[in-house]
């Protein structure tokens, strides 16, 4: 078993009271305001920086466990290291998970005095393709027709043809396999277009289905034809999803026009991540070398195949008996003729590698997480690269700070995860690796996957957050229109116009109505990105944000070759506009969230929200005429509604006494020498070579490096110049310099004197304040955590947010209050929504408690 490690209650008491001093006890002489320090970080982010790291990042494969994937980890870690003025070690710091290095780098974060970056390196099980075929039969059982399933490689975009067939189209996590059977179509691949298929006397056994892409995750299209018989699963992208853009419209196929390119294939995984996601032989533990692995229970046991919507109109005409319909019509019917599937993968354990960055804070047990992916199913130009240049063009905004004197208030780790793609491994497989840092530390996680894939932007996330996503897109301009915000970008649409399909118009316009006039437009989030496991499994709030396509856009080529940096720079933002938008806002949030005093965090808007979700679980009950009864969980709504207004004026006072007493800070050389002796005192006590100069250090032998990169020499200079003072910068190195060391024994020896014996000073004062923020912070915290049931819900335990979870035959849909909605929904059972509702009432009540002020 893994070691849990425990903080001690003696160094997180101590944590609470320094942090204070660090943060406001001196004033640096490069201090910025929170205004000057969003200025100078909204001036950073900049379109032709982004232009050419897209050109570097997306102009070359880079699949999950790929020596390319391990190269851009590479070039991420030097990013870190040059943007956040790291020293680079002589060795790379690239570690085993689960080796003492890579332990360190989170588990002591506390003791951190400047940025850090490393490369930690797990290891899944994953499958790449060997070779894989498709054709109809004829009546002598030989092949009458064969499938190419090269995308075409198109020489106008020289990327895609150049690396035409270098990751050839397969499913991540598809079973191996050659089967043979009769071809039926299945539409979406839905329950409800199963169940409608089995209602009218279809029989799937022994078939080979085919399905269109879109509405529900891949990997349950396969696992509902698995569960009735069938034998194999061919995907396929529709041009009737691609909303008005279609050559039956007019436009041109890709490269030539916007229209989706026919022979285009969407790769993907088909795990089934709505069971747990990750490395799918370890669920619930980080995917060690050695690790102990189990059978994999979310992968399907039947083989699948991608392909393009050439090779379906071709296949439609065996089923439709030569003229080809509305394929609608042909829902259910079988082939005459059989098609034979053969797709041959490799299993085996891989490496891959998630490339990390700290930066410290004053506070340090509260951590800030920001992660994007990095592995691409090919080139991925939007998804994920778009995300990682913005994410880039955060990393330089904050180096820029921390070259002009700035240092967070709580801790910032940045992570470039890995293996994404795959079924969200990377930063699944770190969460399951650090649940108790998480749980304790880590107070949000803002995710960011695709910045600009089309013309309108959108963001989801928990309740809590949607005043912060707001605030910061309010002050971040529109990337096209000056006299508008990002948040007015959520009513873009793109620039095509023509017919769009019906049946993925009303789906469109039913995913998009609760959340497009709103004063707070948020949606909840579910699934398909790395937020999952932080906030799904161990309750950390999350959010993500982007631009996505419309109807009227381009057709995005989703994880195809077309995903291309030709497209980017034509389609999806010529001007590299957005992807500095989108990162504009991810920076203010960071900040935000890094630094404010009292998080951003509005529990009073996330109850509220719960009783919209119960209004929708009583709409659900009342169209199936049960007669439930959910009154007790709406009083626990209610009490922590109470809970929540109660502190939030417990936040307001917190914050405001603080602020008073910050302003009160006694600034005299009376005071300073005082404290001064003290410190001096102890410093000599201690073997310290005390220096009158504060540059003195510079005349000592040069120190060992730190693999991180530490400076010891730095760091003993340092300890040797301790202050506590106010703005005039002659008083020496302030005591917030020296704070951002760990605290040596004398000085901790010191605080405890200063808080538990010393008079009724301003700074015992000061602390006291600073205390009482921490604990209404700890209760903003504790209120994404209150959602968490250790049993989890029914079916798949790993998913243990009892709020939100992926639908259980949705997967990248959400579903709220997930275990009493799906005890109506999928088990028809109002006694079992009764006892859900009755245990998510409890936690409710419980977490009404913790929240108390």
């Amino acid at each position: 078993m893994r070691a849990v490690h425990t903080p001690d209650d003696g160094r997180q008491d101590r944590h609470e009271r320094s942090w204070a001093l660090s943060a406001f006890g001196g004033t640096a002489p490069h201090t910025l305001t929170k205004e000057k320090a969003e200025e100078l970080f909204l001036s950073v982010p900049d379109p032709t920086s982004a232009l050419l790291a897209s050109r570097l990042y997306a102009t070359h494969p880079h699949i999950a466990g790929s020596v390319q994937d391990y190269g851009d980890a590479t070039t991420i870690l030097r990013v870190f290291q040059d943007e956040l003025d790291i020293i680079a070690p002589p060795k790379p710091p690239v570690f085993p998970a689960g080796s003492p290095e890579s332990q360190a780098a989170i588990r002591d974060i506390e003791k951190l005095h400047k940025p850090i970056a490393w490369i930690s390196k797990y290891f899944p099980v994953m499958n790449t393709p060997l070779d894989r075929s498709l054709s109809i039969l004829g009546e002598d059982g030989k092949p009458e027709w064969e499938a190419d399933l090269v995308e075409d490689g198109d020489e106008r975009d020289p990327e895609a043809a150049k690396y035409r067939d270098s990751v050839p189209t397969f499913h991540g996590y598809s079973a191996d396999g050659d089967v043979e059977g009769q071809l039926v179509y299945v539409n979406y691949g839905r329950k409800e277009d199963y169940d409608e298929i089995i209602e009218k006397g279809g029989n799937l056994t022994g078939k080979i289905v085919l399905a269109r892409y879109g509405q529900v995750l891949r990997g349950l299209k396969i696992k509902r034809a698995e569960e009735l018989g069938a034998v194999g699963v061919l995907i396929y992208s529709d041009p009737r999803d691609d909303g008005a853009v279609t050559v039956a419209n007019g436009y041109a196929p890709y490269p030539e026009g916007p229209a989706r390119n026919p022979t285009s294939v969407q790769r993907g995984s088909v795990e089934d991540v709505t069971m747990y996601p990750g490395d799918p032989t370890t669920p619930g533990l980080p995917a060690y070398e050695n690790a102990t692995r189990t059978d994999a229970e979310n992968i399907p046991k039947i083989p699948s195949l991608p392909i393009s919507g050439d090779n379906a109109l071709r296949l439609f005409k065996e089923i439709s008996g030569g003229e080809l319909q509305d394929a609608l019509k042909l829902s259910g019917k079988a082939s005459e003729k059989k098609v034979k599937l053969v797709n041959h993968v490799d299993y085996r354990v891989m490496p891959i590698w998630n490339a990390m960055a700290v930066i410290p804070g004053h506070i340090k047990n509260e951590t800030v997480l920001v992660g994007c992916h990095r592995d691409a199913w090919v080139m991925g130009a939007a998804d994920p690269t778009s995300g990682t240049v913005s994410l880039r063009e955060v990393v330089r905004g904050f180096g820029a700070l921390i070259r002009s004197g700035w240092r967070p208030l709580r801790n910032i780790v940045i992570a470039s995860w890995d293996a994404e793609e795959y079924g969200l491994i990377g930063s699944t497989e770190f969460a399951e690796d650090f649940p108790d840092y998480i749980s304790k530390h880590v107070v949000a996680y803002v995710n960011l996957d695709v910045s600009a894939s089309g013309s309108k932007w959108n963001a989801a996330g928990s309740p809590s957050l949607a005043h912060l996503i707001k605030g910061a897109a309010l002050d971040v301009s529109h990337p096209s229109d000056p006299s508008k915000t990002l948040w007015d970008a959520r009513q873009d649409q793109g620039p095509f116009i023509g017919q769009t399909d019906v049946e993925v118009t009303d789906f469109w316009v039913e995913q998009n109505k609760d959340y497009v006039l709103g004063d707070l437009s948020i949606p909840p989030l579910s699934s398909g990105s790395d937020y999952v496991p932080f906030l799904l499994h161990l309750g950390v709030a999350s959010m993500e944000q982007g631009f996505d396509r419309t109807l009227f856009d381009a057709a995005h080529h989703y994880h195809s070759i077309y995903d291309t940096q030709r497209w980017q720079e034509l389609y999806a933002d010529p001007g590299f506009v957005r992807y500095v938008a989108v990162a504009k806002h991810l920076g203010l949030v960071l900040l935000r969230l890094a630094d404010s005093i009292i998080l951003p965090l509005n529990t009073t808007h996330y109850a509220l929200e719960l009783h919209k979700y119960l209004d929708r679980v009583e709409s659900i009950a009342s169209s199936s005429k049960t007669d439930a009864d959910f009154s007790g969980l709406r009083d626990s709504i209610e009490r922590l509604v109470d809970a929540s207004k109660a502190l939030d004026a417990e936040k307001e006072e917190a914050e405001a006494k603080f602020r008073e007493l910050l302003d009160k800070l006694p600034h005299s050389r009376p005071f300073h020498g005082h404290v001064h002796g003290h410190l001096h005192h102890h410093s000599h006590d201690n073997g310290g070579n005390h220096h009158h100069h504060e540059h003195d250090d510079a005349k000592n032998e040069p120190a060992p490096i730190h693999p991180h990169g530490h400076d010891h020499a730095r760091d003993r200079a340092a300890g040797d110049h301790i202050h506590l003072r106010g703005h005039c910068a002659h008083h020496g190195p302030p005591l917030t310099h020296h704070l951002a060391h760990s605290l040596p024994e004398w000085l901790k020896r010191l605080l405890e004197k200063i808080f538990k014996h010393g008079p009724p000073t301003p700074i015992k004062k000061f602390i006291e304040a600073a205390q009482r923020v921490q604990r209404a912070n700890a209760k903003l915290v504790a209120f994404e955590r209150g959602f968490i049931s250790e049993e989890g819900i029914k079916d798949r335990e790993w998913y243990k947010h009892l709020g939100v979870a992926p639908g259980k035959w949705l997967g990248y849909g959400a579903t709220t209050l997930p275990s009493v909605t799906e005890a109506l929904t999928i088990e028809g059972n109002s006694t079992l929504a009764e006892k859900e509702a009755s245990r998510v009432a409890a936690l409710l009540d419980k977490l009404a408690e913790t929240i108390k002020v």
